[in-house]
């Protein structure tokens, strides 16, 4: 029996056409497949296959406008239980099944695809309910998102600057648009940085400071718990390589490595060009400095209203420490990530002349 309709499916439609209108893109699938597709991945995501939860990635792509692909002798029909017993298979990243509609009109899963085009919609099931719409994106190894569905809410990623311009290079990074630090200086690596803490699900604080000053050291309690010296700069060192080594595994597993540091109770501190200073740090006011009393946060999404909150409502210690760092270190960013998911990262606003929290999570995902 097909699965009951999900009314989403159909509400997340008219903001794929949108998207495709503004970007003129070859590979726009058609609204009934999108929703066809999204309405099997819902279903399968509340589904379980020996007793795990799936995770289930669909490219919506015809086979000839794919590389690396591998085709079915038989198409499959698009349907819940097929999406589960495929999604071990499609795991790993950068791999997903493919799905198009047949001669009959009925979208099918064809095979599989490694390769995709520029602006190719992909479908990914993150957990039970919770389905994420992304899109192919030149230049970066992390996928733009466009969407994100949570059981009935559909929450739609901003793709311009939205209600606070000038954020800081990582949201220009994920959003695929223009940033404060150039591309080449690092703000794809920003990306995989904020990915990794976020996934090692420890909770984690990581400020980034300007590379060649000691300022920070006066928002630092002293001794800071595991100080690096000469600072460890293998990530900094790597990335000067340029070119396409800048995305090599040895690369992702530096980032793994330093993102791995931010779970130790504390704050990791990395320079701008990677060099990592210390991790464990506790952060104290600076001296002179007044208390943050208040935080305006902004989340990228359609539709957001900039807030402002009183900083001892941001959700604890590790999140009321980093605006402080950001409000006496007006020059350095904070990323913080929560147990739950949550991810915020703090910048100075020089608009508004105090410390801007951006919640990012719907990015990351």
């Amino acid at each position: 029996m097909p699965e009951p309709a999900y009314a989403p499916a159909l509400t997340v439609t008219a903001t794929v056409q949108q998207f495709y209108a503004r970007h003129s893109a070859a590979v726009a699938p058609d609204p009934r497949t999108v929703a066809a597709v999204v309405n099997a991945a819902f279903w399968a995501s509340l589904r379980r296959e020996e007793g795990r939860s799936p995770r289930i990635s669909v490219a919506l792509i015809a086979p000839a406008m794919t590389g690396q692909h591998m085709i079915f002798e038989r198409s499959l029909p698009l349907e819940a239980d097929v999406l589960v017993r495929l999604g071990p298979a499609v795991e790993g990243p950068g791999i997903h099944l493919g799905g198009w509609p047949a001669e009959d009109g009925q979208v099918r899963i064809w095979g599989a695809a490694r390769a995709l085009p520029d602006l190719c919609l992909v479908v990914e099931v993150v957990e039970p309910g919770l389905l994420v719409l992304k899109y192919q994106r030149q230049r970066d190894q992390k996928y733009g998102n466009l969407a994100v569905l949570r059981g009935d809410q559909l929450r739609v990623v901003e793709e311009g600057d939205g209600a606070m311009p000038g954020r800081p290079a990582l949201l220009s990074a994920l959003l695929g648009t223009d940033s404060i630090i150039p591309w080449t200086e690092g703000g794809s690596v920003f990306t995989q940085l904020a990915v990794s803490m976020r996934r090692h699900g420890h909770g984690a604080s990581l400020l980034v400071v300007p590379s060649g000053t000691g300022a920070w050291r006066d928002s630092i309690a002293r001794p800071a718990s595991y100080g690096i010296l000469p600072p460890f700069s293998a990530l900094a060192e790597r990335l000067e390589r340029g070119g396409e080594e800048a995305d090599g595994d040895e690369v992702r597993e530096l980032v793994d490595a330093i993102a791995g540091l931010t779970a130790v109770d504390g704050a990791a501190i990395l320079t701008h060009r990677f060099e990592l200073l210390a991790f464990g740090a506790t952060i104290r006011r600076r001296e002179g400095c007044p208390s943050v009393e208040q935080v305006i946060v902004t989340e990228p999404v359609v539709g957001d209203v900039p807030a402002r909150v009183a900083a001892t409502d941001l959700g604890g210690t590790r999140h009321l420490s980093a605006a402080q760092f950001v409000h006496d270190q007006r020059d350095a960013l904070a990323f913080v990530a929560s147990q739950d998911g949550r991810f915020t990262v703090f910048a100075w606003s020089q608009k508004k002349q105090m410390v801007h929290g951006h919640r990012i999570e719907v990015l990351l995902l």
